[in-house]
């Protein structure tokens, strides 16, 4: 049955006050239906109407300033926003800071895998991810503040255990985004980066009674798409809205490297100078084995494929991030959650059922708070909530994990002829007696005999079932003076070895257990 090609403006009609809206796509662009969600901020600010909505998005969405999510950053028109991600929209964020908005911080995982558990018009979600955390209700629920009330998440015991039950919620509308529509709806996704969950997005809407748009970039005739590339059948969409200059990402136009599109290349990861982002990922660089899965946080933790590369073994060890690429290169800064010439791309709740189940052999991950119990804090500081977004899917299930990160705020170091100098005291503690809100949870991780490393460009630290032991200083390095002094707490001392020299040279590291 043809599906009707419509305006954004109307499409924008379709969203009633009160309604559930879920919004496809992540980040800085991918895969997310612009155009939609800006009309919807348009009809807003033009009439006021619709009002009390909540919005639902599984990863972050924007550029980090207005687009995305920011269009709709007005408290008459959003009632509650549940979101796996914040960072991405400061000025969405910013509701939730100033208690305007009910807002809720749920992981990416869970709410991805939610997606299906309410088309398949079950109760919930039930998974152990998230326990021990600030999800957990007995600690905070994912409420982000005072005016968020309601429980989102319980906990069910089941055969003996303890898990977490993500509640099922009706979805009234759903903004979805693929590449290409033909007549009757069925939509594909060839020009993306990453699939995401827009299938069960759609499924979740039309089970609840509710409505699916989608954006797209083109259409052809009828059964013009290969039935194999169909990735959103025509029965789960109500309406199309075309934007012929529909970008990949908001920074790129089209890469065929980033969708599959272009076969094998090569590209570099690029090159670090010598300062303490380079030593970090050198030493954690060094826990990496062959032959095994691994997932690369943002920021520092990237800098760890760029030593494998520089190293020579980037080829015996496979990249995979959570928004569903395997293999290949991840892109850096607003382009992370796409990768460079993909093994593979699955959609977004696979890859976290891998995830979740124990399929990374490491991860490297980044850390902006540690305390004395192992827990670390990447998800919101004081009167910022960067959110936690897949870090408690990846941190909690990974077989091992590294934290990568300085031990202080805006400290200076000279590294010099293979040895470190401290030259300037950080302005604060990153090791501090108690983090503001747990993103991983030590006690979880001593209960489940996760290998837990902490590496900082003075001293590594590791998770023990007695807490966090210092386990190596770097060359030139007082551990009174030099750590013990910028740390919050006092870490376990025992006996502490020195870091291996070359991780503070300009140099390519051996890998004895990785065949050259």
């Amino acid at each position: 049955m043809a599906k009707p090609i419509i305006r954004a403006e109307e499409a924008a009609e379709m969203v009633q006050s009160g309604d559930t809206l879920v919004i496809g796509g992540s980040g800085a662009g991918h895969a997310i239906p612009e155009m939609l969600i800006e009309a919807l901020g348009a009809r807003f600010r033009s009439t006021l109407q619709p009002r009390g909505l909540t919005v639902v998005h599984v990863s972050g969405m924007g550029d980090q300033g207005q687009r995305g999510l920011g269009h709709l950053a007005d408290p008459r028109l959003i009632k509650r926003d549940i979101g796996g991600h914040w960072g991405m929209s400061p000025p969405m964020a910013q509701l939730a800071i100033e208690n305007q908005i009910e807002a809720y911080n749920l992981p990416q995982g869970p709410l991805s895998c939610l997606m299906r558990s309410i088309a398949a018009g079950a109760p919930g979600y039930v998974t152990h991810v998230g326990l021990q955390t600030f999800v957990d209700p007995r600690i905070e629920g994912g409420k982000l503040n005072p005016r968020t009330q309601e429980d989102l998440v319980e906990v069910v015991t089941l055969r003996g255990k303890e898990y977490l039950l993500y509640h099922s919620f009706p979805v009234n509308i759903a903004f979805i985004r693929g590449t290409t529509a033909d007549t009757d709806g069925n939509i594909s996704m060839e020009g993306e980066a990453a699939y995401f969950e827009m299938l069960s997005v759609a499924q979740a809407a039309k089970n609840s009674g509710g409505k699916v748009v989608a954006q797209v970039k083109r259409t052809v005739g009828k059964r013009g798409i290969d039935p194999r590339l169909v990735k959103i059948p025509g029965i789960f969409v109500d309406a199309i809205v075309v934007d012929p200059g529909q970008t990949q990402t908001y920074q790129i136009d089209y890469d065929p490297a980033l969708c599959g599109d272009s076969g094998e290349g090569e590209l570099s990861m690029g090159t670090l100078p010598l300062d303490e982002r380079k030593v970090i990922a050198k030493r954690a660089a060094l826990e990496l084995r062959s032959d095994t899965v691994v997932n690369l946080g943002f920021g520092m933790p990237f800098g760890v494929g760029m030593i494998a590369e520089e190293s020579g073994v980037k080829d015996q060890i496979t990249l995979s991030i959570e928004q569903g690429s395997v293999g290949g290169i991840p892109a850096g800064g607003l382009d992370s959650g796409a990768m460079y010439y993909p093994m593979a791309i699955m959609d977004q709740p696979y890859q976290f059922d891998s995830y979740q189940g124990g399929g990374i052999d490491i991860a490297f991950l980044s850390h902006a708070q540690v305390d004395r119990h192992g827990n670390v804090n990447v998800s919101k500081f004081g009167t910022r909530i960067p959110g936690c977004g897949g870090f408690i899917d990846i941190s909690q299930n990974a077989k091992a994990v590294v934290f990568c990160g300085t031990l202080s705020v805006k400290g200076e170091i000279e590294i010099r002829d293979g040895r470190v100098q401290v030259v300037k005291e950080g302005v604060a503690p990153k090791f501090v007696d108690q983090v503001e809100q747990i993103t991983f949870s030590g006690r979880y991780a001593r209960e489940t005999h996760q290998n837990v490393l902490y590496v900082t460009e003075r001293a590594v630290f590791e998770l023990t079932d007695r807490g966090v032991v210092l386990k190596e200083v770097a060359p030139g390095v007082d551990i009174e003076r030099d750590v013990l002094n910028a740390m919050g707490f006092r870490p376990i001392i025992e006996q502490v070895s020195t870091t291996d020299e070359k991780v503070f040279m300009d140099e390519p590291l051996t890998f004895p257990n990785f065949t050259r």
